[in-house]
């Protein structure tokens, strides 16, 4: 369901529909069967506009999809979600397709049973949408719902233990507060942005970083 409607939905020229097991990473298994998009073209698409027109859409079709499903589960046979950016596809391919509406109503009924279930599973305005290069080195798009700060870790398979240590931290922090000045820098440089200031920055750092993006 969830390739059927991005299929439907999107009209991609860059991009191209990828089976699971061709955009897998052996190592990690990532992307676990998420739908991905192989760049035909490679990294020379990356400097072109078309492609990132098109990398948008996939992320206005995944918005589709969840929102339209979260409003399922929240009211029988609720009408298209307002500002939706397919919907004659919504309609056609979701609303109409018995399987997506007996999905939102067991979840539905899983909500009102179980509040414990209805947290775990509420819909979250979260996404990660990531490019990467598979084992045959091609550059990959996915997509999925899920907290961005979890993209990295299953990217590479791994789990984070964080342990406080304070002087273990304290032999990489100036490296690394000088990596992070200098993405801050590029991105005031670029204009991305409204720099702001943290309490816990040093007065001549922030000033360094303001200054260099003058």
């Amino acid at each position: 369901m969830y390739r059927e409607f991005f299929d439907k939905a999107l009209d991609l020229k860059i991009l191209k529909a990828t089976d699971a097991e061709s955009a897998k990473i052996a190592l990690t298994g990532y992307p676990c069967g998420l739908p991905s998009w192989e760049i035909i073209d490679g990294e020379a698409a990356l400097h072109d506009i078309r492609f990132w027109g098109e990398y948008d859409m996939i992320l206005k079709g995944f918005l589709d999809f969840y929102r339209t499903f979260f409003g399922q589960v929240s009211v029988r046979n609720s009408s298209i979600p307002d500002n939706v950016y397919f919907p004659e596809q919504v309609e056609q391919v979701l609303l109409f397709n018995n399987d997506f509406l007996k999905t939102a109503k067991k979840v539905r009924e899983c909500c009102s049973k179980n509040a414990e279930y209805a947290n775990a599973i509420r819909w979250q305005p979260a996404f990660k949408q990531l490019i990467y290069r598979n084992d045959a080195g091609k550059l990959i798009v996915t997509i999925s719902q899920n907290s961005v700060g979890n993209a990295i870790t299953e990217l590479l398979g791994v789990v984070a233990n964080r342990v406080a240590d304070a002087a273990a931290y304290a032999k990489f922090e100036a490296k690394l507060m000088e990596r992070l000045f200098e993405v801050r820098r590029r991105l005031i440089e670029a204009d991305l942005g409204v720099p702001v200031k943290n309490q816990y920055w040093h007065e001549e750092q922030t000033a360094a970083v303001a200054s260099s993006a003058v």
